[in-house]
């Protein structure tokens, strides 16, 4: 079997596979959430978690340099975001084709640090080398309160589904770069310079109103899956309860709008599971929005037509999303 028939989910279950743990101070180990949480047995546990972003794959011809770097590293921090944890630095190695104009590096690294700026934290180190195509490889560091430690698992049937902001604005960026119609700067920038939820990770992992969390970049629709099979519960999600943007509504409609809400990814939000009876500590915590609610099996999505299931299809490696 090769790997584009096996798909980058179970690529990385195979692999983790054979990893295994090793050693005590592991608490969650290699693909078995967004990040690895290490015990050095503090109060804390360290946080980490690696992304790599390719030029072809990844990066549209229409972004600059700067934006290339701040996505570069927002990847990352969007990963520590689903964990509630405070960012302690980032490490970026950086495969550099020969022949890039040194003012395009330049402002590459330019957009990482202001990324990590904005986060209270900096490039702490990395590597450069030789590549045929841009590829920029991150490693996020990070902190959290042992007890504040949110994880994929841990949904319960009857507990809300929320999302932080909205949902589809980076796919439609996505759907209208390919399809040549022009989009304003609002609805590009959520895919050329998305923003990690940083904040709002932190504020409501203190809130102990959350039972699960992830991030969404590759799709709310994979995130579903992927928080269904660690929590071993379903989802019911409302189609007219989804957040998005006017702007949205206006370039797509129907079953293309649906693509880009649902399927495709790049928005860097959160998707968590809240008690019922903790809504509005989580409310207090962050601007949210409740999409559906936590069910014993399955995952789908309520339409006008009726009750569909949710595909898990979204954005992954390997020609499977």
């Amino acid at each position: 079997m090769k790997v584009s028939e096996l798909g980058e989910r179970a690529l990385i279950a195979r692999i983790s596979k054979l990893l295994g743990k090793q050693g005590n101070n592991v608490i969650v180990g290699a693909g078995e959430d967004d990040c690895a949480v290490l015990d050095t047995g503090g109060e804390e546990y360290i946080l980490a978690t690696t992304d790599m972003l390719h030029r072809k794959t990844d990066f549209p011809p229409e972004m600059t340099g700067w934006q290339i770097g701040w996505m570069s590293v927002a990847v990352n921090l969007s990963d520590l975001a689903s964990k509630g944890a405070e960012p302690l630095g980032v490490l970026m190695a950086m495969g550099i084709p020969p022949d890039s104009e040194i003012g395009f590096v330049e402002e590459i690294a330019k957009g990482m640090d202001d990324c990590a700026s904005r986060f209270g934290m900096q490039v702490i180190g990395g590597d450069t080398d030789s590549h045929e195509e841009l590829t920029m490889a991150g490693t996020a560091l990070g902190l959290v309160k042992k007890e504040l430690l949110i994880r994929r698992s841990g949904a319960r049937v009857g507990d809300l589904v929320c999302v932080t902001g909205h949902l589809g604005t980076a796919g439609a960026a996505l759907l209208a770069l390919n399809k040549k119609i022009p989009v304003g700067e609002e609805i590009l920038n959520a895919l050329f310079e998305p923003f990690p939820r940083i904040n709002e990770g932190i504020a409501l992992a203190k809130s102990r109103a959350v039972t699960s969390m992830m991030d969404i970049s590759d799709g709310l629709a994979l995130s579903l899956h992927d928080l269904s099979r660690a929590s071993r519960v379903g989802f019911r999600i409302y189609e007219n309860k989804l957040p998005v943007l006017p702007g949205v509504k206006r370039l797509f409609e129907g079953e293309e709008l649906l693509d880009a809400v649902v399927y495709t990814g790049g928005d860097f939000e959160l998707l968590f599971t809240v008690a019922k009876d903790k809504i509005e500590k989580a409310r207090k915590a962050c601007p949210l929005t409740v999409i559906g609610e936590v069910v014993g099996s399955g995952v789908f999505i309520e339409r006008a037509g009726g009750l569909e299931e949710l595909e898990a299809r979204g954005y992954e490696h390997f020609g499977k999303g």
